[in-house]
């Protein structure tokens, strides 16, 4: 799920339907089971636009954090 929303949308915002289908999983499956941890790890955000992948959520996976998005956190 995070490497989706980095490599695929650029770190989010990305809708959870979008999300759903660019990994084959149900929304429902995302948001109750993966969704919480996630977030209480500090991997995600949920913002009005979308769920977004946080400067920890590159780190864990090894990727370096784009600079225009420091400026959004």
């Amino acid at each position: 799920m995070l490497q989706a929303v980095i490599e695929y949308y650029g770190g989010g915002p990305v809708g959870l339907d979008t999300l759903a289908a660019t990994i084959n999983e149900d929304t429902v499956t995302l948001e109750d089971m993966y969704e919480p941890y996630l977030m209480q790890q500090g991997f995600l955000t949920r913002t009005p636009r979308g769920r977004c992948a946080t400067q920890k959520a590159y780190e864990h996976l090894g990727v370096c954090f784009p600079e225009q998005q420091e400026k959004l956190y």
